[in-house]
């Protein structure tokens, strides 16, 4: 099983409270956009963080797989 770390660009600001919701991620405001960064691993894991996503609201603007 490989990890693989992904980008995920979220629409708008998340309040505090939804940032916590990313526990073990790393989440940064590049305005108009938040990121989610972190290593996952497995596609279960990624989908799970989708599903998180979709539950709190929130509208994914790009998901991308980056290098180390």
């Amino acid at each position: 099983m490989t990890s693989h770390r992904y980008e995920l660009r979220i629409a708008g600001h998340l309040a505090p409270g939804t940032r916590e919701a990313f526990e073990g991620l790393t989440v940064a405001d590049a305005p108009p956009e938040t990121i989610v960064r972190g290593t996952l691993v497995d596609d279960a894991h990624l989908h799970g963080l989708l599903a998180l996503i979709q539950d709190l609201g929130l509208e994914v603007v790009a998901v991308q797989r980056v290098e180390d």
